[in-house]
This record gives structure tokens, C-alpha cells and sequence, in this order.
């Protein structure tokens, strides 16, 4: 393609969370977006979500109508050790920063006000959505993209943001890179919080205000993991409830992506009544997922293509950052890639992505892993306000700027 300051030809792979939200961000900067997603409608799994202060940044950036999420303010939490029926409980406060707290949202919400604002009206051309197209090869070095019909897409620009099993990130590598087990198991639901407020014995779900919980067994440094997080969401109208546990069977080709109600009651048997019998008002049976991560990669970019969300970082969601640190991603490749880029410029202008991004990513990642898995470590996030001030506090839309800045006005002149 003609090395020109005409729009980019960019393709996204992936139409979750990460791949909306840098549609929006290129699209805002006049680029060609479109987006392959191989599924035939676009349905988020998971039933919340928090949206912490450094992705509240960016989203605002990118002009969302944060009416639109049908938010919950996150400005502390109660943490209740279950040990037996003498249960306690401490309050841990959430860090504020110019009177904005963290939110909880449904997931979906969010994931249709990305929607809205990559391919709606507003800034620059929308980005064109096009479903069950399953891209099957990537050549970076190319831009190319070969769909499961055979068609070939050329573009001056390749985002794989297809999640943790990212095809993408295969082509950027070189190598297949699975994800890794963490031994963790995820089951998620919504419940009705007025069915909730009728029952007497679930009134510690209401101590103090309804914002999250987190349910513990035996003191944080217990070497069982039967963890309950539970926190309010659609305008406090639902609860959001997760339970993590252990699960060292996930190998097994007969493990079934769903669990019972009864099977959950036996697995947290030896926390109080209290607790019990929120149990007790869940579905007959729940998904449940494997919660996986991939590891460190050595890059995320190759050519004219990078990685972004999950196919480059997929974390553990100790920190509930995972969403966030793609919401990052996309507004730091926002300012990096504005109008005037041409394509010769973006292989230098995705290394400058990478080097902005990946230490941060992995040092949240190695946080989000130990604050999991290493007894001690449980619970640290939102007892630590410092390092709450390094996760939230961050503004990547300045570093971005400064990097662009520097590197690519004062040193290069490409700007």
C-alpha cells in the first residue's frame, strides 16, 4: 500500500471489551476500522465487572456516557473471615482521586456502550462489524488477514484482540502460546438484590451500605481457597456473585463447564449459616470457567501487527484489572497511531506501544497471580492503598502523549 498520510486500513480481530475499545480510539482519529469477530453475534461472558479509575480515564477519552453502565460506586469493602459462626468482618477503603471511586457494572453494559461508540455516530467513520468471519492466518510483516472462506484481507494495520485463545498472537509469536492453568475455578451469577433484602439472615449483605463483600475462609493465609466476592450492580438493583475455588481437575476430559448448586453448598459446607443460605438462593445449576492466564510473552509485536486485552496479557482477576489494562492498551494505541500516521511509521510506532505498556501489564500481572495464589499475599489489593495509587492512579493518555511527544516529534520529526 501507498506510503501516504491517507486514513489506515486497520482490522481488529476480536469484538469483546479489548477490540471495541480500540475501534473507538482509531476510529475517533479518522482510520478505516473494521472487525472480524468468528462469532455469529457477540455475546460477553461473565456477569460484572469492575471498572476501576484508570479505565474510567480512557473512557472518557473515548466520549462513553458512564449513565449508560448503570453504575454502582466501589469506595470500600467489607471483608468477612467465615470461620465458623463467629464470623468477623473489616472494612478496607477503595482509593479516590478527584471525587471519582471505582464502578461496578454488568458486563454487558459496558461491552454495548463500546459497541455504541465504535460503530454509532460520532467521531470519525464507524467501525464496521462483521460477524461469524474467522480468521484462520496472519502475516504480519504483510498485514494480511485469510478468513475461513479463503478471502485475504490487506491492511495497513493488524490488532488481534481475539482474546486468550488469540489466533493473532500465534502469528505474532511464531509459536502457539496457550494459556496456562492456575488451578482456580470461577462460577458467576446474578441475583436479584430485592429477592435478597426479603431474606433476614442475608441483612450482612447490608452492613454498613451495599457495596462489595468478600467472603474468606479460616484468616487470608488458609491454604484453601473457597472465596466469595460478591458486589452490586445495575443501579444496585442486582448482586453480582462469584465464587473462586479450588480445582486441580481441570485436565479431566470429562470436566463440565457448569456446577451445581448442591455441589457449591457441599464445597463451602464449613462456612456459616449466614453464607449458606445466600447459597441457598442461587440457580440449580451455574457456568463455571477455568480461570487461565498467559504468561509473560516475549513480544506482542510483530510487523504490522500487535496484541492487545487477553491475547497479549490475560490475568488472574485478583485486581479486577484485566478489562482495564485493555481499555489501556487501546488508548495508548489511540495516541500513538493519530492521523497523520503513515503506514512505513508503524512498526516503530508499535514498538513505542510495547515498551509503553508491557512492563506495567506484567508487573500487575505477577501482582494479580501472587495476591491469588500465595497465601499471604490474599486480600493485599484492597487493603493497599499505595499500590492501589500505582494500579488506578496511572494516567496512560499522558504517557502516551509523552511518548508521542519525544519519541516521535522531538527525536524522529515524524509527526
Amino acid at each position: 500500500m501507498a506510503d501516504t498520510t491517507e486514513p489506515l486500513n486497520v482490522s481488529i480481530v476480536g469484538a469483546g471489551i479489548a477490540g471495541l475499545a480500540a475501534a473507538t480510539a482509531l476510529r475517533r482519529n479518522g482510520h478505516l476500522v473494521q472487525i472480524f469477530e468468528s462469532a455469529e453475534t457477540k455475546t460477553e461472558i461473565g456477569a460484572a465487572i469492575v471498572v476501576p479509575l484508570n479505565a474510567q480515564r480512557v473512557l472518557e477519552y473515548l466520549g462513553y456516557k458512564k449513565e449508560n453502565l448503570k453504575s454502582v460506586d466501589l469506595s470500600s469493602m467489607v471483608t468477612f473471615n467465615a470461620a465458623g459462626e463467629g464470623r468477623q468482618s473489616f472494612a478496607s477503603p477503595w482509593i479516590e482521586i478527584d471525587g471519582k471511586v471505582a464502578v461496578t457494572c454488568v458486563r454487558s453494559d459496558l461491552h454495548n456502550e463500546l459497541l455504541r461508540l465504535a460503530t454509532g455516530s460520532g467521531e470519525g467513520p464507524p467501525a464496521v462489524l462483521n460477524f461469524a468471519n474467522e480468521v484462520v492466518r496472519c502475516d504480519p510483516e504483510e498485514g494480511s488477514l485469510t478468513l475461513t472462506d479463503g478471502r485475504v484481507v490487506q491492511s495497513d494495520l493488524i490488532l488481534g484482540a481475539d482474546g486468550i485463545s488469540s489466533v493473532i498472537r500465534t502469528h505474532v509469536l511464531g509459536h502457539v502460546q496457550k494459556a496456562l492453568h492456575s488451578g482456580l475455578t470461577n462460577c458467576r451469577t446474578l441475583l436479584d438484590v430485592a429477592k435478597l433484602d426479603a431474606v433476614p439472615e442475608l441483612s450482612w449483605l447490608r452492613e454498613g451500605t451495599l457495596g462489595p463483600r468478600m467472603v474468606i475462609p479460616f484468616g487470608v493465609e488458609s491454604d484453601e481457597y473457597r472465596w466469595l466476592f460478591l458486589y452490586p450492580c445495575r443501579s444496585g438493583e442486582l448482586l453480582n456473585f462469584i465464587a473462586l475455588l479450588d480445582d486441580q481437575d481441570q485436565a479431566n476430559p470429562d470436566w463440565h463447564p457448569s456446577v451445581t448448586r448442591e455441589t457449591l453448598l457441599s464445597q463451602f459446607a464449613a462456612f456459616p449459616s449466614q453464607v449458606r443460605k445466600l447459597l441457598e438462593m442461587l440457580p440449580e445449576e451455574l457456568p463455571r470457567w477455568q480461570i487461565r492466564y498467559v504468561p509473560v510473552l516475549p513480544t506482542w509485536v510483530k510487523g504490522y501487527a500487535a496484541l492487545l486485552g487477553d491475547a497479549a496479557h490475560a490475568t488472574l482477576p485478583t485486581l479486577g484489572q484485566g478489562a482495564a489494562q485493555a481499555v489501556e492498551d487501546a488508548g495508548a494505541l489511540g495516541l500513538l497511531l493519530p492521523s497523520s500516521t503513515k503506514r512505513a511509521e508503524i512498526p516503530e510506532r508499535l514498538e513505542a506501544y510495547q515498551q509503553l505498556r508491557k512492563g506495567r501489564v506484567e508487573r500487575i500481572s505477577r501482582e494479580s497471580y501472587d495476591q491469588m495464589t500465595v497465601p499471604k499475599e490474599r486480600g493485599k489489593f484492597s487493603r493497599d492503598l499505595e499500590f492501589q495509587e500505582y494500579v488506578m492512579g496511572y494516567d496512560v493518555l499522558a504517557a502516551a502523549r509523552e511518548v508521542s511527544d519525544c519519541e516521535f516529534v522531538t527525536k524522529k520529526g515524524l509527526n
